[in-house]
C-alpha cells in the first residue's frame, strides 16, 4: 500500500435535487421538489464555468458538474492527486433553506445519497454529516440517526449561517458530535442570512471571497470566549478553506485581549491561543502563506503547533498548480505530520482499511 495520504476535504456536487437527491427523499419532500421544480440549490459563489470551479481536465465531458462523477473523483483525488483516502464534504443548499423542515429533510437524503453512492462503492472515502443547523435540535437527530456508520467522519456546518456558532442553542450539537467522537468541520461557504462583511454588501465576488476569513475568525473567537471547549473538552473543530496566514495576528491579539478583560470570561481559564492549539485544525488548500520558504516558516513558528495543519486539495476547485496539492516551501517533517498522523488524530473514526 502506498503511504499514507488523508485529503480531508474533497468536495463530491450534487447533480441536482431532482436528479441526484430524489430517490432519497421521504415521500413529502419528493412531492414537494417535483410540483414546485426545486433544483440546482448550489453554495457557490463564483460562477460554475470559471477555472476556480473545476479545471478543464476534471470535468465530465457531458457538461455535468466537476465532483459529481465517482470515477473522475476517484482518478483525480486518488491517481492524479496522490491520496490514499479522502473525507467527502458535500456544500449543497440544505444548509441554506429557511424551512427547518424541509433543511433535515435534504440533509437526510444527502447524507443517505454519499452513504449509498460513494461510501459504499470506496472504502477510501469518507464523509462529513450534513446537519441542519437551522434547528439545532434536528441537527442533533441527524447525527444520532448517522452515528454509527463510521464512514461518517465528521459534522459539517458553514462558517455563515444565522449566528455565531459558540451561542449556546448549539451546544447539544457539539455535545453529541463530540459523543460520537466527530469533529466539527467548519467550511468557507454561506446560507447567505447577512451581509459577508461586518459593515455591508461587497460590489464584488472577490471581496466576498476574501472576507471569509472574518467569518472563521469571529467564529473562532465565539467558539472560544462562549466556553465552548471548556464544556466540550474532547471537542476538535476544522477550519475548511479558511486560509491559515491570518492566525498569527489573531492569537497574538486574542491573548492580548483576553489579558485585559478576562473577569468577563471567567471560565476561559488558559490563554485562547492554547485553547486554539489544542482544539482547532486547519486545511492547507487554498494556502494564503508566503510565497518564499523563510516566510512560510516563519508563519509555522509563529502559530506555534506542528499539529494544526490537515492536508487538503479541495477537489475539483483549482487552487493550486500542477498535481501536487501540498503547498510549496513547506518543511518535510510537516508534510509528513499533516498528511497522516495529525488527519487521524484530528479524525479517529477514520478506517485505513485499503
Amino acid at each position: 500500500m502506498a503511504a499514507t495520504r488523508i485529503d480531508c476535504d474533497i468536495h463530491p456536487a450534487v447533480g441536482g435535487t431532482r436528479t441526484t437527491l430524489l430517490p432519497y427523499l421521504d415521500d413529502h419532500w419528493k412531492e414537494q421538489v417535483v410540483s414546485r421544480a426545486i433544483d440546482g440549490l448550489d453554495l457557490n459563489s463564483y460562477p460554475p464555468n470559471m477555472p476556480f470551479s473545476g479545471r478543464a481536465d476534471w470535468r465530465p465531458k457531458d457538461g455535468s458538474k466537476p465532483g459529481s462523477d465517482l470515477a473522475m473523483v476517484q482518478r483525480g483525488a486518488f491517481d492524479q492527486l496522490g491520496a490514499s483516502h479522502a473525507i467527502c464534504n458535500v456544500v449543497y443548499g440544505a444548509q441554506a433553506v429557511f424551512d427547518p423542515y424541509m433543511a433535515a429533510g435534504f440533509c437526510k437524503a444527502i447524507n443517505d445519497w454519499i452513504a449509498a453512492e460513494w461510501l459504499a462503492k470506496d472504502p477510501r472515502l469518507s464523509a462529513s454529516i450534513v446537519v441542519p443547523m437551522q434547528a439545532p435540535d434536528l441537527a442533533v437527530e441527524e447525527i444520532e440517526r448517522r452515528a454509527a456508520d463510521n464512514s461518517f467522519v465528521s459534522v459539517l456546518v458553514l462558517a455563515q449561517g444565522d449566528m455565531l456558532l459558540g451561542k449556546r442553542q448549539f451546544w447539544p450539537v457539539w455535545q453529541a458530535a463530540a459523543k460520537h467522537k466527530l469533529p466539527v468541520a467548519i467550511h468557507a461557504g454561506s446560507a447567505y442570512r447577512g451581509a459577508p462583511s461586518s459593515i455591508g454588501w461587497p460590489s464584488y465576488r472577490y471581496e466576498y471571497y476574501l472576507a471569509e476569513a472574518q467569518a472563521f475568525q469571529a467564529q473562532l473567537l465565539s467558539l472560544v470566549y462562549e466556553g465552548v471547549f471548556g464544556k466540550f473538552p474532547e471537542l476538535k473543530v476544522v477550519l475548511m478553506e479558511s486560509g491559515v496566514s491570518w492566525l498569527p495576528a489573531f492569537m497574538w491579539r486574542a491573548n492580548k485581549t483576553w489579558r485585559g478583560v478576562r473577569v468577563e470570561v471567567p471560565w476561559v481559564e488558559r490563554e485562547p491561543a492554547a485553547i486554539i492549539r489544542d482544539h482547532i485544525r486547519v486545511t492547507m488548500q487554498p494556502f494564503d502563506g508566503p510565497p518564499d520558504a523563510a516566510g512560510v516558516a516563519d508563519v509555522i513558528e509563529q502559530i506555534g503547533s506542528d499539529k494544526m495543519f490537515l492536508f487538503a486539495s479541495d477537489y475539483p476547485h483549482w487552487q493550486f498548480n500542477g498535481d501536487d496539492p501540498v503547498p510549496p516551501n513547506l518543511p518535510k517533517s510537516l508534510v509528513a505530520r499533516m498528511c497522516a498522523d495529525n488527519p487521524l488524530e484530528t479524525f479517529p473514526r477514520l478506517k485505513l482499511d485499503s
